[in-house]
């Protein structure tokens, strides 16, 4: 069986090289190599047909199935007029001050003319509504719902009550966090105003013994200082502070034995002891003594508990 061999002399296909040079010389043209029939579409504007046309689809429906409203635009407002003078006149500023002496054309603004733009589009729909609800009005058609109008709400009460619990617990955990997050920087403030307070009690007891020691070695001979803590300790006490207050022991001590100074003849009549007859009464009774307590005070305690016997007749 011979093999079958394809002379490229008598194939229809053409090598690179015939294509390369047919593109160059402007044959060959981008796209397909067959040529295709073009077919010119004409356009015609048959308008009687159009109208024919709109006849036969136009719905005939009453204004208010349709609501469709053709109006111009409503008058504008005094002070949207100013606003517009205003923006023009920042707008013309900006522009001649920060490019020289070019002019400056509201026309070609893009800022200024979509503002223009939104002003329109504004009073074009403002004067559909009041041509609109004058029409509805004169058809007597309501506008406005009245105030016993009960509306269903697209969701039932059982949903919106898990709505409400959803938004109150998450309320809770956020006032929750709040607190924590509150008292977090409030035990961070205190301790940093305690470790304040002790270096600086350090810093003053380190300055007085380095003074004291100063003192003692004969370099300085100021004892200021010593007088300055007293005048602190004293202040400390005079102070409202609740641990500063005086026990009752020491009270009683102080009251028995003074603060110290002269004793001796405290107790001595005096010329103005002497004279000083207001406290003494020869009139007085004399009161009863008693034995129990060993006091000179009447005992006047009511509801005393009676007797074995009076309790024991009591019982008969």
């Amino acid at each position: 069986m011979n093999d079958f061999v394809l002379n490229d002399s008598e194939t229809d296909v053409d090598s690179d090289e015939e294509l390369q040079e047919a593109f160059a010389k402007g044959i060959l043209k981008p796209g397909l190599n067959e040529e295709i029939e073009k077919t010119v579409k004409t356009y015609v504007n048959n308008v009687a047909e159009l109208k024919a046309k709109l006849k036969e689809i136009e719905l005939k429906l009453p204004w208010i199935e349709k609501l469709d409203l053709i109006t111009t635009v409503a008058p504008m407002a005094p002070d949207v007029a100013l606003q517009i003078e205003e923006t023009a006149q920042r707008r013309k500023n900006v522009k001649e001050n920060s490019k020289g002496n070019q002019k400056y054309d509201p026309t070609q603004d893009p800022i200024l003319n979509e503002f223009k733009r939104e002003n329109l589009i504004h009073r074009q729909a403002q004067a559909a509504v009041i041509d609109g609800i004058k029409r509805l009005k004169d058809l007597n058609v309501p506008t406005r719902r009245p105030d016993d109008f009960f509306a269903e709400m697209a969701k039932s009460d059982e949903h919106m009550q898990k709505v409400r619990k959803n938004l109150m617990a998450k309320q809770a955990a956020q006032a929750r966090t709040e607190k924590v997050r509150q008292l977090r920087e409030q035990k961070k403030i205190a301790k940093k105003v305690q470790i304040d307070t002790k270096l600086k009690q350090a810093a003053e007891k380190k300055h007085m013994l380095e003074q004291l020691k100063r003192v003692r070695k004969g370099k300085s001979t100021d004892l200021d200082f010593l007088e300055d803590n007293k005048g602190k300790g004293n202040n400390k006490a005079n102070s409202k502070d609740p641990r500063a207050k005086v026990s009752k022991k020491r009270a009683m001590k102080d009251k028995k034995f003074g603060f110290g100074g002269k004793k001796k003849g405290s107790k001595l009549n005096t010329r103005d002891s002497t004279n000083q007859m207001d406290d003494f009464n020869s009139s007085a009774k004399k009161k009863p003594f008693n034995f129990k307590t060993k006091n000179f005070k009447p005992n006047n305690k009511k509801n005393q508990r009676p007797g074995k016997s009076k309790r024991r007749n009591a019982k008969r």
